[in-house]
C-alpha cells in the first residue's frame, strides 16, 4: 500500500491542530479505522509524529477529537428562538453531514470496523457524548421558555431525532435526506412535549 505523501510544514498551534484533524479524517476516509496510524496522519499533515503525540496521547483520542470537531463544525448549535426551529435546523444539519463525506467516514469507523476493534465502542461513546453536551442549550432554552416540560432531558431529545438518521446511515442504507430529518425532528418534538423524554 502506498504511503500518504508528506505535506509541507504547517506551522504551530491552532494551524497544526487543524491540519492534523483534517489529515485524520482523510486517513479514516481512505483507510478506515483499523489501518489508521499516527505515523500516516503525521505524514499527511506535514508534521512529525512526536508533534501528534504531544497533543493526543493515542490513536483513539486523535480520532475522537477529529470526528467531534468535524461534526461540531458541520452541525453548529442553532438559536432560532423556538425549539421547533432549533430541532429542524439541527436535524437537517446532521442529515447533510451524514449524507456527505463525513457520514462516509463515520460509517467506516462505526460500522465496518466495529466488530473487530473493541476501542471503537469507546470512540463512539465519546463522540456522542461530545455532541450531546454541545446540544444541551437547545433543550435548556426551550424549557426556560416554557416550550418543553420541566425535567426534559437534553440527551434524550438529541438521541430521539439523531437515532433515525444514524439508523439510515449504518443499518438500513436509506437516504439520509431533509425529509428524514424533518420527520425525525417532528417526532422528537412531539415526544418531548408529551413529557416522554424527561430525565430518568
Amino acid at each position: 500500500m502506498e504511503e500518504s505523501p508528506r505535506r509541507p510544514t504547517v506551522g504551530r498551534g491552532p494551524k497544526v491542530r487543524a491540519a492534523v484533524r483534517a489529515a485524520t479524517v482523510a486517513e479514516l476516509a481512505e483507510k478506515g479505522y483499523a489501518d489508521l496510524t499516527v505515523e500516516g496522519v503525521a505524514r499527511r499533515a506535514g508534521v512529525h509524529k512526536t508533534t501528534v503525540y504531544r497533543r493526543w496521547k493515542d490513536r483513539q483520542g486523535l480520532v475522537v477529537d477529529a470526528l467531534a470537531e468535524r461534526v461540531a463544525e458541520e452541525v453548529p448549535i442553532p438559536d432560532t428562538g423556538s425549539v421547533q426551529g432549533d430541532l429542524e435546523v439541527l436535524a437537517r444539519s446532521l442529515a447533510d453531514t451524514l449524507g456527505g463525506p463525513t457520514g462516509r467516514v463515520i460509517a467506516a469507523v462505526l460500522g465496518t470496523d466495529a466488530g473487530r476493534l473493541p476501542e471503537v465502542a469507546e470512540t463512539r461513546r465519546r463522540v456522542l457524548g461530545d455532541r450531546l453536551r454541545r446540544a444541551e442549550p437547545v433543550v435548556l432554552r426551550a424549557v426556560a421558555r416554557g416550550e418543553l416540560p420541566e425535567g426534559t432531558a437534553p440527551h434524550e431529545v438529541v438521541k430521539a431525532f439523531a437515532a433515525p438518521l444514524y439508523f439510515r446511515l449504518l443499518v438500513s442504507g436509506e437516504p439520509v435526506d431533509r425529509a428524514a430529518a424533518d420527520r425525525a425532528a417532528r417526532i422528537a418534538l412531539a415526544a418531548a412535549r408529551a413529557g416522554e423524554l424527561r430525565s430518568g
